[in-house]
């Protein structure tokens, strides 16, 4: 059965700095054999189809061809539409009320608990707040992701040990519900 999947890439194109051009990453990973190959803006976003593997093993897969070809680590995320989807479909805050650059989801390599961020005091940093979700974080930064404190301090090493953690804003997180549809 042919699934269709997004590939998160993490901290590429930043700053000029671990460049990947999204046409060297689309031959590349068709190269690998994965069809319908499509990528979506410069920070890392590719979409395919693959009959083989799962999650895990097409973002170990990807990940080891992005470092052969670039001669870099990429950290990679994998996941498919239903999942993306319920995590949409799943947002704690009224995302139709608020504008896209307020809204972020963080996706992680693998679950997370609340005890993980509970030395952090949301009721200090209001009106944001985050809440968790399936192998993601919601964020609501209502003045956008540049001036939230809150994002610095869940961008921290430590609270994210052990995981691949890579953010994403709101219009990113349904274009790439849109994108994985079949």
């Amino acid at each position: 059965m042919t699934t269709t999947y997004a590939a998160l890439l993490r901290g590429i194109n930043v700053g000029g700095s671990r460049k990947v051009p999204m046409a060297d990453l689309r031959t590349l990973l068709t190269g690998l054999g994965l069809d319908g190959v499509r990528t979506y803006l410069q920070s890392g976003q590719a979409v395919f189809s693959a009959d083989r593997g799962d999650e895990e093993s097409l973002a170990a897969e990807v990940a080891s061809a992005i470092e052969k070809h670039f001669g870099f680590a990429v950290d990679v995320i994998v996941r498919d539409h239903a999942y993306l989807r319920a995590i949409a479909d799943n947002c704690p805050f009224p995302a139709a009320e608020l504008e896209p650059k307020q809204l972020h989801v963080t996706y992680f390599s693998a679950p997370v608990d609340a005890d993980r961020f509970a030395e952090i005091d949301q009721a200090a940093h209001l009106p944001e707040e985050f809440r968790l979700g399936d192998r993601a974080l919601y964020l609501y930064a209502p003045n956008g992701l540049g001036r939230s404190k809150l994002a610095e301090i869940l961008s921290r090493p430590r609270l994210n040990k052990g995981l691949i953690a890579t953010s994403r804003n709101w219009n990113t997180v349904l274009k790439l519900v849109e994108m994985t549809r079949d």
